[in-house]
């Protein structure tokens, strides 16, 4: 017996149940931005400042992202932005922290 095959109107990378969610894509977009930015500046030691906040709110939105996701896509670009972040976040604690001598 054939099954009926759904039309899909727009190209989804693994979206595959057809539904919009909004809060799930501003979770992931918000995350991989932030893992570039720490991922990038985590190589520059005076930007120790910049890579380890941006790692740490990246990690923190990565994993909530992650809590509530729905789709393959939404996962598969939050593991990236969380490991870029992840990475940003430990170079910038590595080359000075969160803080950076502003408390003692």
């Amino acid at each position: 017996m054939a099954q009926a095959m759904r039309p899909q109107s727009s190209i989804s990378l693994f979206a595959t149940d057809g539904k919009p969610h909004p809060l799930q894509d501003t979770l992931m977009a918000v995350t991989v931005i932030l893992g570039v930015v720490a991922f990038v500046t985590g190589f520059f030691h005076n930007l120790h400042l910049l890579s380890s906040w941006t790692g740490l709110i990246g990690i923190v939105t990565g994993a909530y992202g992650q809590f509530i996701s729905e789709t393959t896509r939404e996962r598969f670009a939050l593991i990236i932005g969380l490991g870029a972040s992840a990475v940003g976040f430990f170079l910038g604690m590595a080359h000075g922290g969160l803080f950076g001598g502003w408390l003692g």
